[in-house]
């Protein structure tokens, strides 16, 4: 199986899906025990929840699970959240702190290295990719970043999350208008709750693309799987009423989103000068 799948589309919007993957090589999944085979921190159907929402969207979706390597995390090891807990770059817990390994069969240096190679540089060659093809194609590229997580562990947060989790870096990876759009429609959203930057401030893909200076602007959604799961618990099924209430909300985000895309992509904005000259 490819590490990576990638759907190329015209529109200015990139989709990332480091985290719906599930596949875990036999030699991997030998080493993991019982609690690792259950596989409960994937971001289970997100990519099912974002298909078909708006037209001509690119996809980039790493088909290997998290604990293989996770893909939203710094190459070097290096903790997006300091001082936090939080999974490394290959994972040896679950979000909830248990070991997902059998006794003595973790990843060692020279392993967590082959996984570097064969499955996080992959991804995010595609996705940089894909990056540069739109931005060569419109003069800007916005990355949305589409997770999800399970809404109360305790090990990562306190209390209940929140239904729609934002992430710009405090706002340093996208313009200040893709920030306020999405978060205009997180708000307005009928009985669902959202923050910015709240515990979810955007992974590694979001701080490491998003240089609106450059043209390149990246947005993370993190969202409570609670919003669109039957339950967050096994089979982590597909609630397709809860989806279909959710999907709207999501579908508006995106089409803002292109038709910002547009007004600050520097032809347009060429273009809108030479006619008032």
């Amino acid at each position: 199986m490819d590490a990576v799948e990638v759907v190329s589309g015209d529109s200015p919007i990139i989709l990332g899906v480091p985290h719906a993957g599930t596949h875990v090589p036999q030699e991997v999944w030998d080493t993991f025990n019982e609690n690792g085979k259950a596989l409960a921190d994937t971001d289970w159907h997100v990519d099912q929840l974002y298909k078909g929402l708006v037209p001509d969207v690119s996809i980039v979706t790493a088909t290997f699970h998290r604990y293989v390597i996770d893909a939203n995390r710094d190459p070097s090891g290096v903790s997006l959240y300091p001082g936090q807990n939080t999974t490394t770059l290959c994972p040896t817990t679950d979000f909830d702190g248990l070991p997902i390994y059998l006794d003595g069969r973790a990843p060692d240096e020279a392993e967590i290295a082959r996984r570097q190679d064969v499955f996080h540089a992959a991804y995010h060659k595609a996705l940089a990719g894909e990056i540069a093809r739109v931005k060569a194609i419109h003069g800007i590229a916005v990355l949305y970043d589409c997770h999800s997580i399970r809404s109360n562990i305790p090990f990562l947060f306190e209390g209940t999350l929140p239904d729609c989790n934002v992430g710009t870096n405090g706002g340093s990876t996208c313009a200040p208008q893709i920030e306020a759009a999405v978060v205009a429609r997180t708000q307005r959203a009928d009985s669902y709750t959202s923050i910015l930057n709240g515990r979810f401030k955007g992974g590694w893909s979001t701080r490491h693309y998003g240089r609106p200076a450059e043209g390149v602007h990246a947005i993370q959604m993190e969202l409570a799987q609670s919003t669109y799961l039957e339950a967050e618990k096994p089979p982590f099924n597909y609630s397709q009423d809860r989806a279909d209430r959710l999907r709207p909300h999501l579908k508006f985000i995106l089409q803002d989103l292109n038709a910002i895309a547009g007004e600050l992509a520097p032809k347009r904005q060429e273009n809108a000068l030479r006619r008032h000259k």
